[in-house]
């Protein structure tokens, strides 16, 4: 029998779309055996073996990693490529469907530490962002869930290749131009946030917002 496992799940901000996943995924730890723990702030970081830091907004200070023997983080880009903020709306407005995720050991420097393992989350390119993150979230408890079936990580392999880097996005990339059609601006439109950060045009000097929602 495998050794049971101090683990903590990591997610920083408590309003975050990951939140339910995380907690998922605590739950099926524990269905392992092993000892899990949810937190919503760095120091709710549990002294043990593995810490999981996933759609965290803060950087993850080295005394807060020296509790965990690993400090994994799962990123939806392929590293080093895409390192930053928001890769998965990034990518989706690049026009991709299959968007690699990188699993690999949080360092000093951001996105830069040693990788453990990838996968892929696969999209049909119809999908609004809750159903992104729905398939996204689902993706990373199953790396994460692989991990600790693998643990301790056997190999480790340091990033190659040159690095890019996304910007954190801001309400103004929501702007849609009325001068295009909505099909050439649908892949804007999909990953929008409703709420936060909704799409709009501003037309007559008026501002408009445009909300979308997929009928079933």
């Amino acid at each position: 029998m495998k050794k049971k496992l101090t683990i903590t799940v990591l997610v920083d901000n408590p309003k975050s779309w990951f939140v339910p996943h995380g907690r998922e995924l605590v739950q099926r730890l524990k269905k392992r055996g092993h000892r899990a723990f949810f937190a919503h702030n760095m120091n709710g970081v549990k002294k043990g073996d593995c810490a999981f830091y996933l759609s965290c907004e803060k950087i993850i200070p080295a005394r807060i990693r020296s509790r965990n023997t690993h400090n994994v983080v799962i990123h939806g880009s392929a590293l080093p490529k895409g390192k930053g903020m928001s890769p998965l709306t990034w990518q989706v407005l690049e026009g991709k469907n299959r968007i690699p995720h990188t699993v690999f050991e949080a360092a000093d420097s951001v996105d830069s530490g040693v990788v453990y393992d990838r996968g892929d989350l696969k999209l049909e390119g119809q999908e609004l962002l809750d159903e992104m993150h729905e398939k996204q979230g689902a993706l990373i408890v199953t790396l994460a869930l692989r991990f600790i079936e693998n643990f301790p990580p056997k190999k480790a392999t340091r990033q190659k290749g040159s690095s890019s880097h996304y910007r954190r996005r801001t309400p103004e990339d929501s702007e849609l131009d009325p001068r295009r059609s909505l099909a050439e601006q649908f892949n804007l439109l999909r990953v929008v946030n409703n709420e936060k950060h909704p799409a709009f045009f501003k037309h007559g000097g008026h501002t408009y917002i445009l909300k979308i929602y997929k009928k079933t």
